[in-house]
């Protein structure tokens, strides 16, 4: 017999806050005897239901009967209101149990063991709006992702049939002690993230790519490790320049100088983190500014692309895109602008970032299923300019089977979605799960990475 109940969960451990965990819950009654015993099924988080973004978690399932079908489903509602969910099939062991870090995934959205599946594989709830891309913008709220076990027939994304049971799974991004601080001084348009503590903290400047505004999702976190991170908005932003037409290096110089004057920064520490446009930026303030000692480059170009760069009287010509090379799926709408790059190998090419005049020390992040543009190209060729003008060779980091957009670990894959710059879908390439692979990775070497050039501060790592 199968009884339908919903109730409401408190635990308390010790040094941990109150975790709430709503169920709906189906409850066994198991036979033993003349005695009637029950089993309820329970979805839980550990080893907690509240984390930072960017750290595993461990989902298991307790209480179905010995090798029961089920179906896990995963929702994520953005800060835009878009619905984001997963799906796949398990099959408990003989105790009843389902532990993401050792089950197998039989299929679905995700298979083999996949302890983070559910949130890496996470797509937009089809068909309501199937090209959207999961972004965070308020620092100060988490998303809540909602997990819940159904039996297996009920278990697609779009299904509405009641779980067996469930529980909300908050990520947030804003560590304990981390403040954030606005920055609207002189010409710059940023938010500032310190670590708690005096510090001096390394800094680090994040620049994101042709999507505009001011993301503040991957600086935030990069803040809970300590390192006082200022994200930088260029473009798109409040009265900042609406589009790419041109870019002035005092812009960022400004910024530059201002995070090495803050007391809590180490102003002899700095380093660059960029993706995409951001990435050849990075290049750039290197090659021409004094103080930075370390740059990421995250899917970016060797040379300027799309908007001249002046510089106290020099300007640095932009690489060019021809739109008559633009491909587009007939079926989707979808457009591939892999061919539509002038050649920045071309002899003639006068686009290039002079990284040879830098003195810091570089690490290139590139996807080798990259469709936006080849980044491991750029990167490659990069490499061998620094090299032939007797710098140090730069570390490479190529990841197979992973696309353009190369985030902070257990953000969704995201294959295409719609561009505003373009106005229209775009490929950016790479297969969820090695994508997801790459992100993790990527995000350890990155942190690993200033710290070797950076340094560390005397400071504790914050925690949720």
């Amino acid at each position: 017999m199968l009884l339908l109940f919903s109730h409401l969960r408190t635990g308390v451990s010790a040094g941990k806050s109150v975790v709430f965990c709503f169920h709906w819950t189906w409850k066994r009654f198991l036979h033993v005897g003349t005695r009637v015993t029950m089993s309820p099924v329970r979805v839980k988080v550990e080893p907690d239901s509240k984390c930072l973004f960017d750290r595993p978690v461990t989902v298991k399932v307790e209480g179905l009967s010995p090798h029961q079908p089920v179906a896990l489903r995963a929702t994520l509602t953005g800060d835009k209101g878009d619905v984001f969910a997963s799906a796949a099939r398990y099959q408990a062991d003989e105790r009843g149990l389902i532990d993401l870090s050792k089950s197998a995934s039989l299929g679905g959205d995700y298979t083999g063991v996949q302890p983070m599946g559910f949130l890496w594989a996470l797509k937009p709830l089809k068909p309501l709006k199937p090209l959207r891309r999961l972004m965070k913008r308020d620092m100060a709220t988490p998303f809540t992702v909602h997990i819940a076990v159904h039996g297996q027939a009920a278990g697609s994304v779009e299904s509405t049939a009641p779980p067996l049971a469930s529980c909300l799974h908050e990520r947030s991004f804003l560590g304990e002690g981390v403040k954030r601080i606005p920055v609207r001084e002189g010409r710059i348009r940023g938010t500032v993230f310190l670590p708690p503590g005096d510090g001096p903290f390394p800094g680090v400047i994040d620049l994101g790519g042709t999507a505009g505004g001011l993301l503040e999702h991957r600086g935030c976190l990069l803040a809970n490790h300590g390192f006082a991170t200022m994200v930088l908005a260029y473009f798109g932003f409040e009265d900042l320049p609406q589009y790419m037409v041109e870019f002035h290096l005092e812009y960022f110089e400004e910024a530059l100088r201002y995070l090495q004057a803050l007391p809590q920064v180490r102003a002899n520490s700095i380093g660059v983190l960029g993706n995409s446009k951001g990435a050849d930026l990075a290049l750039s303030m290197a090659s021409f500014l004094s103080g930075i000692s370390a740059v990421v480059s995250v899917s970016g170009c060797n040379a300027n692309f799309m908007s001249q760069l002046h510089y106290k009287g020099t300007t640095l010509p932009a690489l060019m895109f021809s739109s008559e090379k633009i491909k587009v799926d007939q079926a989707s709408g979808i457009w591939n602008l892999f061919e539509g790059y002038e050649d920045p190998c071309d002899p003639g090419c006068q686009a290039l970032v002079p990284i040879e005049r830098a003195t810091a020390r570089f690490l290139f992040i590139v996807g080798e299923n990259d469709q936006l543009w080849n980044a491991s190209l750029y990167a490659s060729e990069a490499a061998k300019r620094l090299i032939s003008h007797g710098k140090e060779r730069p570390e490479i980091l190529s990841f197979p089977g992973t696309g353009h957009l190369i985030e902070p670990p257990y953000f969704p894959h995201c294959h295409s979605s719609f561009h505003k710059v373009v106005n229209a879908p775009v490929l950016w390439g790479g297969q969820a799960e090695s994508h997801a692979f790459a992100q993790e990775e990527a995000w350890r070497r990155i942190r690993q990475f200033f710290l070797d050039n950076l340094g560390a501060a005397g400071c504790r790592q914050s925690k949720l």
